[in-house]
């Protein structure tokens, strides 16, 4: 009892260790998140303009054409991500078309207030005037690398004011802010056409400061730091609790066994967290990843088998075609001759298997097929006796051909046991006959060894080997690269599938 409860006890403690479930779901989930915001945040930038305006816009451009499918952008309703999100990379409206926009604002305001030839309206426009011409000029989208957009604004500008590609920018501004325009046309109209068209270019815009570090400024890894402190500190936890449950796995190998959770928490190269996501979503049986790994594996198989096998069998034929040119060959033979032989437990292994063998041939083998080899010599004796001479000249005596055929089941029955007890009598338990086998496998060895050592024997065996080995290379490795490995793999898989 005492040695079935020990062993119990060995077997709980020998229980392979599974992490729990929940827990590994939690920081799987975890890792979602945030892998979620690193991929936010790496494309936020290019994405700004969507999240800022919600627009879906398509384009379809060959050669100088261009065509806007839809006509109207397609606007979806988005929360204001750009208010909450802009702080993190740092984003600022740009002065200069703030400051243009609010101008606008502010003839807006007068405009309704006032008359259109009022004083204040007329510095207003004059100002508006100015701020284009210094817009051109300078290109303050050039910061925020929005130079398409800007010259698509001068583009509406100028086909809303000349339809004419040909005429200069600033000219269209500069009509465009005038109180001729506005009072030719309905004003309503026309402030509608620039906070329709031109207001949600500008707005796209911003300016992005220069930290100390000589970087713009990203706020990112204030947000990040929470998940990498709580990815650090498990990471931590989980290598230290597998160095202590693994024999001779010290902290510093459990960490490089867990080297994809590093990317965790290091503050660079953070879409590499795609990895240990996949890892971890597999571990916590969120998602199954087997069928895309033996996917991807036989993919891989399937590339580099056809390489690895032509390498692989024409470096081990080379080595043995090396051994040959080398001597080595011949050095066994030689080493076998010169060398005592060391015999590790009184037993010679050759003379027993050969004794084994026989044993089994003649008490298990010989029984079995006795009937088939009577059979066979009765037929092969009964056809000696029927074609022999002495047997044509009395065959035709009464009584003959009986006679043969007892003689010929008596002989086939007498030889057969005969040979039998002969080799039964081979195989008992006698010292003198297990010595004179021994002596006769070891002269066989020996002459054969020596034969082979000689220099004429010696030198065609070798040529002989390497020419074969040529051959071998030639005909059968270039069938190897021949082969269809996905015609392999899919006989792979069948064998699989017929084994489960």
């Amino acid at each position: 009892m005492t040695i079935a409860r020990r062993t119990t006890s060995q077997q709980k403690k020998l229980k392979p260790f599974r992490p729990n479930l929940l827990f590994e779901r939690i920081m799987a989930l975890l890792v979602c998140v945030n892998y979620f915001l690193v991929l936010f945040d790496l494309t936020y930038i290019p994405l700004r303009d969507f999240w800022l305006l919600g627009r879906v816009q398509l384009f379809i451009k060959v050669g100088n054409y261009e065509q806007n499918i839809p006509e109207e952008p397609i606007i979806l309703p988005l929360p204001p991500i750009t208010d909450w999100y802009d702080w993190v990379k740092g984003i600022e409206p740009h002065p200069d078309t703030q400051r243009y926009l609010d101008t606008v604002d502010q003839l807006e305001e007068e405009v309704i207030g006032q008359q259109l030839d009022s004083p204040e309206v007329a510095v207003i426009l004059r100002s508006l005037r100015q701020q284009s011409i210094e817009m051109i000029e300078t290109n303050p989208f050039q910061i925020a690398d929005k130079t398409g957009t800007f010259e698509k604004i001068k583009n509406e500008m100028r086909e809303h004011i000349f339809e004419d590609e040909f005429v200069q920018p600033r000219e269209a501004f500069r009509e465009y802010w005038t109180i001729e325009n506005f009072d030719n046309g309905d004003y309503r109209e026309e402030l509608a056409f620039f906070n329709e068209e031109i207001r949600p270019l500008m707005v796209t815009n911003y300016y992005r400061p220069v930290g100390e570090n000589g970087d713009l400024v990203d706020n990112f890894g204030l947000i990040d730091v929470f998940f990498s402190l709580i990815f650090l500190a498990e990471f931590l936890a989980r290598t230290w609790f597998i160095s202590r449950r693994r024999t001779g796995v010290s902290w510093l190998d459990a960490m490089l066994w867990r080297w994809y959770d590093i990317f965790l928490f290091i503050p660079i190269l953070r879409w590499l967290r795609a990895i240990p996501l996949v890892v971890r979503l597999h571990q916590s049986r969120l998602v199954d990843m087997r069928a895309i790994q033996k996917q991807a594996s036989q993919g891989f198989v399937a590339s580099i088998a056809e390489d690895v096998t032509e390498v692989v069998v024409i470096n081990i034929l080379n080595q043995v075609q090396g051994s040959i040119q080398r001597g080595e060959f011949a050095d066994v033979f030689s080493q076998a001759t010169a060398k005592p032989y060391i015999d590790l437990n009184d037993v010679n292994e050759t003379a027993e298997i050969t004794k084994l063998l026989l044993n089994v041939v003649i008490n298990d083998v010989m029984p079995e097929i006795r009937p088939d080899v009577e059979a066979l010599l009765t037929y092969s004796i009964d056809k000696a006796i029927a074609e022999s001479p002495v047997y044509q000249n009395i065959r035709n005596l009464p009584g003959m051909d009986n006679f043969r055929r007892q003689l010929t089941l008596q002989l086939s029955s007498g030889f057969y046991s005969s040979a039998h007890s002969a080799l039964k009598a081979l195989i008992k338990e006698d010292p003198e006959f297990d010595k004179l086998l021994q002596n006769v496998i070891e002269h066989i060895s020996n002459s054969f060894g020596s034969e082979l050592q000689t220099q004429q024997s010696l030198e065609r065996l070798e040529y002989l080997l390497t020419a074969l080995i040529e051959e071998v290379k030639i005909n059968y490795v270039q069938r190897l690269s021949e082969e269809d490995m996905e015609s392999i793999l899919d006989q792979t898989r069948a064998l699989r599938q017929a084994n489960s």
